[in-house]
């Protein structure tokens, strides 16, 4: 999947040692939960696939249910293009895993009895369906509700027309909007000019919740292993699941 400004997601990506060592990381503005969030209102997590809700905020929403907020999470899809070609992982197959993956990983959060309303667009197709998406967020949207959703400039297409979508109706219902840089850590580079590092604030994750986050991420087996029959590596390799699995998780506020 590339981008016409080189915000490309083939190989390997930039390496967490790198992030690591940038100062720009570690010095990031810290934020609480508490804060971000006023007490009374609902979260709306808007997840383009079966695991965005799990890598990009994990530990915000184990903060915010323990706050005692209502949470609501979208599914925009159902992940059943993140096989190509595969003789195991068709789209069939996935369109029953991923859910089931979803839930499990939700479960080992301590979030079981968070509802899930799956949206049912096409996976890799979201860009061509934003109008659809921007009609179902319409209608279970309400103005106090905090959304939460994948970064507009994520550099994935489904990731940055959710974003886009996301961000329009919270323009025009009125609700504030938190974005998750996911894929952003693959492409970009520390101190990238592209990203919105002045909007960038670290939510810090403590031991339980990140070990809650490392094995709800393991429910998502699917993404996890390697493929046989297309000969292709696990989608979430180790060297991404390094940048996602931190003590820690960056939003745009």
């Amino acid at each position: 999947m590339s981008m016409n400004d080189n915000r490309r997601i083939v190989g390997e990506g930039t390496p967490e040692s790198d992030w690591l060592a940038w100062p720009g990381l570690l010095d990031m503005p810290a934020a609480e939960a508490s804060a971000l969030v006023p007490a009374g209102s609902r979260i709306v997590m808007v997840a383009p696939h079966p695991d965005d809700e799990i890598v990009g905020c994990a530990g915000l929403l184990m903060q915010l249910a323990a706050l005692g907020h209502e949470i609501l999470i979208l599914g925009v899809t159902d992940g059943t293009g993140s096989h190509p070609g595969s003789g195991y992982w068709t789209p069939e197959r996935l369109a029953k895993a991923r859910p089931q993956e979803s839930l499990r990983a939700l479960e080992y959060l301590g979030l079981a009895k968070v509802p899930i309303l799956r949206l049912g667009l096409i996976d890799t197709r979201v860009t061509q369906e934003r109008a659809a998406l921007i009609a179902h967020l319409d209608d279970h949207l309400q103005p106090d509700d905090i959304l939460v959703t994948t970064w507009r400039g994520d550099g994935h297409p489904d990731h940055e027309a959710t974003g886009q979508a996301c961000a329009e109706v919270a323009s025009t219902k009125g609700c504030s909007l938190i974005e998750l840089p996911i894929w952003t850590w693959h492409w970009a580079s520390p101190g990238d000019p592209r990203v919105p590092w002045e909007r960038a604030r670290r939510i810090e994750l403590s031991l339980d919740q990140y070990e809650r986050k490392c094995t709800a991420l393991e429910a998502h087996v699917s993404q996890l292993t390697a493929d046989d029959t297309t000969e292709q590596g696990p989608v979430l390799a180790p060297f991404a699941l390094a940048r996602l699995l931190r003590p820690f998780e960056v939003l745009f506020l």
